[in-house]
């Protein structure tokens, strides 16, 4: 097998990062977007010395668990990576990941495993949500998350993980950029002031955080940005800003300012109430933290 060969492979795994996995000739080929029984038309891509990678190329014979993904970008989105695969399929891959990863440290058959426990309602629960902003050439400001392995922006309406009202803030911050004339951080010429959107939920008492962070610590009218996105959103208990100047793929800086309220949010959770700063490690999904 050499680049660009056409193959038609049956696919029989998946990696770890998602891509479903065929073998031709001995050689493990790794195919984004399929998923275990899928028929598959792939081109080689890449080849390794024992493995490679193919794009693919047409869906001959569907999985039986292969589903429509519910999300219109999540081919393009780097968030998730196994939509097409029915949810009780994509527990299952869990369940035995982790069995799998165990294994190598332990004797899984020595215990008593209890079965995944999935979600009744697996949508909208992320309380922490992270949003990228960038300018289009035509002067459009987007919002949403990186594409795959890229730091290209895909542009995203809305999110069937997140909180939805973190989600609508999000978008309205968006809006609230054009109003005050600030533009989004450009990672290739550093000009721009705005390179992230934090938002925090507190899933049981309500409270919530946002967290703009900026390349500069000078924010023009940032009193009145304040204002008018709680006249928006209400609901916002408490707002800082964050400075990252530095050329890093980490989204907070070190420096912290307060603009209105605490600087953090208090959570409940079995019994117990946690204050959650902007860089506070915290579960991001509360209902199925009571089960772990």
């Amino acid at each position: 097998m050499k680049k660009d060969d056409m193959l038609e492979i049956t696919i029989e795994d998946i990696s770890s990062d998602g891509s479903g996995v065929g073998k031709a000739d001995g050689f493990a080929l790794f195919v984004k977007d399929t998923i275990p029984g899928d028929q598959v038309k792939v081109k080689i891509m890449k080849m390794k010395k024992r493995y490679g990678y193919a794009r693919l190329m047409e869906i001959l014979v569907p999985s039986p668990d292969r589903i429509q993904a519910p999300c219109p970008v999540a081919r393009q989105c780097g968030g998730c990576q196994i939509q097409h695969l029915s949810y009780e399929r994509q527990l299952a891959f869990k369940e035995n990941k982790v069995r799998n990863l165990l294994s190598r440290v332990g004797h899984v058959e020595d215990y008593v495993m209890h079965p995944i426990i999935g979600m009744e309602h697996p949508y909208y629960y992320r309380n922490k949500v992270h949003a990228v902003y960038a300018q289009k050439k035509n002067g459009e400001v987007i919002c949403g998350t990186y594409e795959k392995d890229s730091h290209r922006v895909v542009d995203i309406e809305s999110c069937l993980l997140e909180n939805k009202g973190s989600t609508a803030i999000i978008r309205d911050i968006r809006g609230l950029l054009r109003s005050f004339k600030i533009k989004p951080y450009n990672e290739d010429t550093g000009y721009g002031l705005l390179r992230h959107v934090l938002v925090r939920h507190a899933h049981a008492t309500g409270e919530v955080m946002v967290v703009l962070v900026l390349a500069s610590p000078v924010m023009p009218s940032k009193n009145n940005f304040v204002k008018a996105l709680r006249k928006l959103h209400p609901e916002i208990t408490t707002v800082v800003l964050n400075i990252n100047g530095r050329n890093t793929s980490m989204v907070l800086g070190e420096q912290e300012k307060v603009l209105y309220g605490k600087g953090y949010i208090v959570d409940e959770l079995m019994g117990m109430r946690f204050r959650i700063s902007a860089k506070s490690f915290y579960q991001v999904n509360p209902i199925q933290t009571k089960h772990l």
